[in-house]
């Protein structure tokens, strides 16, 4: 069906969006365990289906590896259902249903299901773009994305492994409320590789790496902050002040750069159109819980989905370019 729209000129290929959309899982809250009392050493020839493949993707990383974080309960039925409470009201068991969509007339290029947390949500996205770069050879030039996307390492990711240009808000918690100097208060020196506080004073740093080896941490002199006519707004509970910084920061400037031109403000509103399929996924064809158990059978279900918009969105739009006087 993609590659029908594609042959039809539905597919622009250059400009992309991504999200992900929670569907309740056929699995009960009250014949749920607790998540420390489940016990993943299960004998998957006694076990049923949704439990053998839970079982087989406990390496996979849009389900078992996306988090080693034990869920607060499980469901012996469809264990790799995640409890979630993300909806901001009573939690419930849900898949993620992510999708790939091409913005010139939302075409969905790729569907995944997994784990309803954001790392194996981010997994998907890489897995979904470089999977339709194999299949059809279309990478595009931005994917946009909102912020649960924005981490430094999957910027990285899209902007020097992809060459793709990211219009994703950053994660940035850099920024202080409380009236002290924030990171941005700093100037940084590439060629140098030091930060220049407001006073002048120049951080270092060891070149260790911290936080799972993504984190520089640059720190100025305890002699210099301890004479400074700054130290109440800058350090006024530390005898010295540190500035992190990530390893792939380069990355996160480019997407800050993006985000201040007006193509990022163009694909804010074309990103809607994922949201308006997962709306017309909800309320038009009823998908709000799924009926069927497993990862399998929730990826079965959301491609089936998948390919029916894309089939009304093809048969609506080449129905228009026919109908258009010459």
């Amino acid at each position: 069906v993609v590659e029908t729209c594609i042959s039809a000129g539905l597919v622009g290929g250059k400009e992309f969006a991504v999200d992900a959309s929670l569907i309740a899982a056929d699995a009960n809250k009250q014949r749920s365990i607790p998540g420390s009392e489940w016990n993943k050493a299960r004998d998957p020839h006694s076990a049923s289906r949704a439990m053998r493949e839970y079982l087989a993707t406990l390496d996979d990383a849009a389900f078992g590896a996306a988090s080693e974080v034990t869920p607060k309960f499980v469901s012996p039925s469809d264990p790799a259902a995640q409890w979630t409470g993300a909806m901001r009201g009573p939690a419930f068991f849900a898949y993620a249903d992510n999708y790939l969509i091409d913005v010139k007339f939302g075409i969905i290029l790729d569907v995944k299901a997994t784990r309803a947390i954001r790392q194996a949500e981010v997994g998907a996205a890489k897995t979904m773009i470089e999977r339709t770069e194999e299949r059809f050879d279309i990478k595009p030039a931005y994917l946009a994305a909102d912020t649960a996307y924005g981490s430094a390492d999957t910027l990285n990711w899209i902007v020097n492994k992809k060459k793709i240009a990211p219009h994703i808000p950053v994660i940035d918690k850099s920024k202080r409320e409380d009236g002290t100097f924030s990171r941005d208060d700093f100037t940084f020196d590439k060629q140098r590789n030091v930060y220049t506080c407001p006073a002048g004073k120049t951080l270092t740093t060891t070149g260790r790496l911290v936080n799972d080896g993504e984190t520089l941490l640059y720190r100025s002199s305890m002699r210099d902050c301890r004479t400074c006519l700054f130290k109440a707004q800058c350090c006024p509970k530390r005898p010295f002040r540190r500035i992190p910084r990530s390893i792939y920061e380069e990355a996160r400037d480019v997407a800050r750069a993006l985000a201040k031109t007006e193509a990022f403000e163009r694909s804010r509103h074309d990103r809607k159109r994922v949201e308006m399929l997962f709306a017309h996924l909800k309320r038009i064809l009823k998908l709000g819980r799924l009926r069927l158990r497993g990862p399998r059978g929730a990826q079965d279900e959301f491609t089936l989905a998948a390919t029916a918009q894309n089939l009304r969105k093809m048969a609506k739009l080449i129905a228009m370019q026919t109908l258009k006087p010459a």
